[in-house]
């Protein structure tokens, strides 16, 4: 598995340091508030709501550098919108790995 990095938030704020940490201040706030969301959508057994969590998530992929985990992404949040929980494990698996590097930042 890829492992989460600031390529592109460095790249994306060059110099400022100040928009960097404010990019990740975003990050900290957000991703578990969606990784919550996406949690609780697919215990309610609702695939469609998860599909949209995973969506929103897909994003946070992007931008922690996780160019090949995006798709798995992709392809689960298609799974899910079919109720299908293929690529579940794998997906979750990678919501861990950012997590815990959002946790260190």
């Amino acid at each position: 598995m890829e492992t989460p990095n600031l390529n592109y938030i460095n790249d994306l704020s060059g110099d400022n340091q100040e928009f960097k940490n404010k990019l990740i201040g975003i990050l900290k706030r957000e991703l578990p508030l969606e990784v919550e969301l996406y949690e609780n959508e697919l215990k309610n057994g609702d695939y469609i709501q998860a599909a949209l969590a995973v969506h929103k998530l897909k994003h946070k992929v992007s931008i922690l550098g996780l160019e090949k985990s995006y798709y798995i992404a992709s392809d689960y949040e298609d799974n899910l919108k079919e109720k299908s929980l293929v690529l579940k494990e794998d997906f979750e698996n990678l919501l861990k790995a950012m997590q815990e590097f959002v946790i260190q930042l």
